[in-house]
């Protein structure tokens, strides 16, 4: 079936063919929105509390009243045909850029690759990584990649202009996104022992081949040496106006320092030649989330690390793409090296390839101090964080699917059953719901708590409960949580609608006692921040939490595994109550949850599973 969208003939590709003509982001009507806010606010609040949320909310709608105010400038703005989306400023600045803090733990995130039994050597499988890449950019350059869709309509594909020869930079009070052109620069930045190298990945024209990769490669590790260089990268990795002032001292330290940072900063991505081998799962997700932070450069949205035993991952900075689209890239080039779809050019290397140059940055006392700044609060926080990761084989997508359940809605409900175990209660939940259908879309929330996810956690729990019921106070959870889905990718959630109505105050104006009220604080503080991407080539995914108190869940539902990757900080203080070790109290919590829900649903006779 053919989209409704219609095809825009003056479009620069394939790529972009739908691009002008996808819906502009709506405004959903305010009733609607406020009620809808209610309903989530009965599942996690006191009925004391409630009914004080009851009242902001009639206060806010009543004629005259602010809620109908800030809905007519809102509307006005996504009105505006200057506008392309009324939300991609305010979110961009207060979700991402204007965040001060480390991008590491709570904004980047990472996928840890499966192995390639074929190349084991280091070297080798960074060649076979950046081929796979550099095909999947001449697709973006050319604008040739093919359109995604969801439910036959296709999807905004504007941040893939960000994929490539972008950089963050740091400024107050909020940092900015720079661009460079991905024609000219043809080069990418390759770091070993700290130390940042020039690979131009075309000589003469021709694009270099896995072979030539490989020896250049080889070389940066040569060049590079046993001992490390200077950690400039973890400036990266500090607090954004540190790094801000690091920066600005680096510039006045010496005039070479601009072209060097340019250098860095337009490269088309990074690759990180670590010199660890982490063995396990859980020692490649954190290797991959964050290493030692100082073999980095964070402010790139694309960095490939490969350690010394071959093992490998990414790291993407989150401010201009969501995970959807960088998952695209890595399972584009995962497959292709595993499927052999890759073009990688002749074996033979040509002689004469140019060295890589080693990218000097020059120091002084003042950039010294950020330096020791930048690695005691780096080395302070990973040591406040833990990471575990819990792969739960043989319960899949096929078996879920066997379930007539929807997958990611089974594994939001083991989480769900998961927290409830642990802590006898359940908490504000955020899972990522895709927006992308509209133009310059990104993510709406879904609130995953609702009053029948809550009743489903206690019937699992209630030892008198039949089988029957908790499957019954299951599948009603499921319905709920896809209803909500449903209306979040449709920019029908409550969330991005609050965002908006609370950024049209004016400067001076009260804040509304919806906004104002301590409920409205509690109702978006993550507890549970949740989202799923999912491979057949990954080992790992995962992010950090996004409150103290709260979990990250990164969880990957593919054919026979549910995976889901915790972090929190370490020893969790959750409403006045300390869990040592909570991370892993948590991932035992999820499994026995996973194994109580499929040994209820495999007692479900087939007559009784059903949607």
């Amino acid at each position: 079936m053919a989209p409704k969208t219609p095809v825009d003939a003056s479009a620069a590709g394939p790529m972009l063919q739908y691009q002008k003509n996808l819906p502009k982001l709506p405004v959903p009507g305010l009733e609607r929105t406020v009620a809808m806010y209610l309903k989530t606010l009965q599942p996690v609040l006191s009925e004391e509390k409630y009914k004080e949320a009851e009242v902001a909310a009639k206060e806010f709608l009543q004629p005259g009243g602010a809620g109908l105010e800030l809905q007519k400038r809102l509307e006005a703005k996504a009105n505006d045909p200057n506008v392309v989306n009324w939300m991609e400023d305010w979110w961009l600045d207060q979700a991402y850029m204007g965040y001060r803090e480390s991008v590491v733990i709570n904004v980047s995130y990472f996928f840890g690759y499966k192995d390639d039994k074929l190349r084991k050597k280091a070297t080798q499988r960074a060649a076979a990584i950046t081929t796979g890449v550099l095909a999947f950019k001449k697709q973006i350059v050319e604008k040739t990649l093919p359109v995604e869709y969801a439910k036959g309509e296709p999807l905004c594909m504007d941040s893939y202009k960000y994929m490539f020869n972008n950089c963050r930079i740091p400024q107050k009070p909020s940092d900015i996104e720079a661009s460079f052109d991905p024609v000219k620069n043809t080069h990418i930045i390759v770091i070993r022992k700290n130390r940042f190298f020039f690979v131009d990945v075309v000589h003469n024209g021709v694009q270099l081949s896995t072979s030539e990769l490989e020896q250049q490669f080889e070389r940066v590790v040569a060049l590079a040496g046993q001992d490390k260089g200077l950690p400039l990268g973890v400036l990266t990795a500090d607090n954004r106006d540190n790094w801000t002032d690091a920066r600005a001292a680096l510039l006045t330290a010496s005039a070479e320092n601009k072209t060097a940072l340019e250098l860095i900063e337009s490269s088309s991505f990074v690759v990180c030649l670590d010199d660890t081998a982490p063995a396990t799962r859980d020692e490649l997700s954190r290797a991959c989330w964050h290493g030692d932070g100082r073999n980095r450069y964070f402010d790139k949205p694309l960095q490939f690390v490969v350690f010394e035993n071959g093992k490998a991952g990414f790291i993407g900075e989150h401010s201009c793409m969501d995970g959807m689209v960088t998952c695209r890239l890595n399972n584009f080039v995962c497959e292709g090296i595993a499927k052999n779809k890759l073009d990688h050019g002749r074996e033979s290397v040509r002689p004469a390839l140019p060295q890589p140059k080693e990218i000097q940055l020059v120091t002084d006392v003042a950039v010294q101090r950020y330096l020791n700044r930048a690695e005691k609060n780096f080395d302070e926080a990973i040591a406040n964080h833990e990471l575990t990761v819990l792969a739960y084989n043989g319960l899949g997508k096929r078996q879920i699917k066997q379930f007539k359940c929807s997958p990611d809605a089974f594994a939001q409900m083991v989480i769900q059953l998961g927290y409830y175990k642990m802590f006898g209660v359940s908490r504000p939940t955020y899972e990522a719901g895709m927006t992308r259908k509209y133009q310059r879309g990104r993510t709406e929330t879904t609130r995953t708590v609702s009053n029948e996810c809550v009743a489903f956690v206690k019937t699992m729990e209630d030892p008198v409960a039949s089988n029957p019921e908790k499957v019954a106070a299951f599948r009603a959870a499921l319905k709920a949580q896809g209803a909500y889905m449903g209306q979040a990718v449709n920019a029908h959630g409550v969330d991005r609608h609050l965002f908006g109505l609370k950024n049209s105050l004016r400067p001076g104006e009260p804040v509304p006692s919806l906004f104002a009220a301590d409920t409205f604080g509690y109702a978006s503080h993550w507890f549970l921040s949740t989202s799923q991407l999912s491979s057949e080539y990954f080992d790992a995914y995962g992010w950090g939490q996004v409150v103290s108190d709260g979990f990250g869940v990164a969880y990957m539902v593919n054919n026979d595994v549910l995976q889901f990757n915790i972090a929190s900080v370490k020893d969790l203080t959750v409403n006045g109550k300390q869990y040592i070790d909570g991370t892993y109290h948590f991932k035992q919590a999820l499994e026995d949850a996973a194994t109580e829900l499929r040994d209820v649903m495999l007692a479900e006779t087939p007559a009784q599973a059903k949607l």
